[in-house]
């Protein structure tokens, strides 16, 4: 479990990234990469908190993958619309060409009057797919950061970022979308009226199997229920679940794995996928049910799918937002 905050993480050098970028695609190479740069072991704490702790019941949580942040001031809007105390992302870019060098989640928080908690998942060693390119001004990355975010309208206690260890896919397989770095969650410690709970935004891997997700949700609970003994938690985010199995969500072994651990399921009415065609993603049969919650110790009153469509009619994203009222504890 990573602890350790910074106002800013340390970017490493273009020439640091070009190392990286030929060295032996191995898994030894890939982990000592890793060790030695200080942004992939460390949180980046910003933003600002309005509201006083505790947060009283019930309040809403948004999740929402938000593909790269290409609009931060509409996705802004558009979760401010839900009223959401908590907010979970996934995808959000630090420093990338594609979405004009901006730090998305530090765009995000302030238009939402909130604190921020983010975390690396990848660097990004090339400009991304080909659809990406088409909106690059520039010829490289500031930064190369690419990760999750967790926000929040109160004030947060001991953030961290969990690691998701896998079989370093995006490094081992660098074709189109060279990366260095493994899926990842980031939480904190909230206070609520009623006593802390532990929330998390998390993104499963998608270019896999089935077991490996459900391996990475079982290894997540298991780190979770190790630093927070008897707290109630919420997960939230991208589960890519049916990806690569031909979108049978259905068939994940994840969801009976945390059943089997307390946590039950909420993604909105279950025939209601959460994809859609987009700037990026324009294939428009693309539909998927990937997105959830796991809820343990919590009361959820409802769950809702909101679509990604700014006041334009516009895609903010090839994922729906999907939101959730958490009413008390059990």
């Amino acid at each position: 479990m990573i602890e350790k905050t910074v106002s800013t993480l340390a970017v490493p050098s273009q020439e640091n990234r070009e190392a990286i970028a030929r060295t032996e695609r191995s898994v030894p190479s890939h982990d000592s990469m890793m060790a030695g740069l200080e942004a992939m072991n460390t949180i980046e704490i910003g933003g600002i908190v309005t509201a006083p702790a505790p947060l009283a019941f019930p309040f809403t949580v948004a999740a929402w993958n938000l593909e790269r942040c290409l609009f931060p001031e509409e996705s802004a809007e558009h979760l401010r619309a839900t009223g959401a105390r908590l907010v979970l992302l996934s995808e959000m870019d630090n420093g990338m060409a594609r979405t004009a060098q901006r730090h998305t989640t530090a765009a995000i928080a302030p238009a939402l009057e909130m604190q921020y908690a983010y975390g690396v998942e990848f660097i990004e060693l090339g400009l991304g797919s080909d659809t990406e390119r088409e909106f690059c001004k520039d010829d490289f990355n500031d930064k190369g950061f690419h990760g999750n975010a967790f926000l929040a309208a109160v004030p947060f206690r001991r953030p961290f970022l969990l690691r998701l260890w896998g079989e370093r896919l995006w490094f081992m397989d660098d074709a189109d979308q060279p990366r260095l770095g493994e899926r990842c969650a980031v939480g904190t410690v909230i206070e609520t009226e009623a006593g802390p709970f532990v929330a998390v935004s998390t993104h499963l891997e998608s270019a896999t199997t089935a077991a490996y997700r459900e391996r990475q949700m079982k290894e997540l609970i298991d780190q979770l229920d190790a630093a927070f003994p008897g707290l109630p938690i919420l997960i939230g985010g991208d589960l890519n679940t049916g990806n690569h199995i031909g979108g049978d969500f259905e068939a994940e072994g994840l969801f009976a794995a945390s059943a089997a651990s307390g946590f039950a399921r909420h993604g909105g009415p279950i025939d209601q996928m959460t994809t859609r065609p987009s700037l990026i993603t324009r294939w428009p049969k693309r539909a998927m049910k990937l997105d959830w919650f796991l809820a343990r110790g919590l009361k959820i009153a409802e769950s809702r799918i909101i679509p990604s469509l700014d006041a334009s009619g516009r895609p903010l994203s090839d994922h729906d937002l999907i939101t959730c009222v958490v009413e008390g504890f059990e």
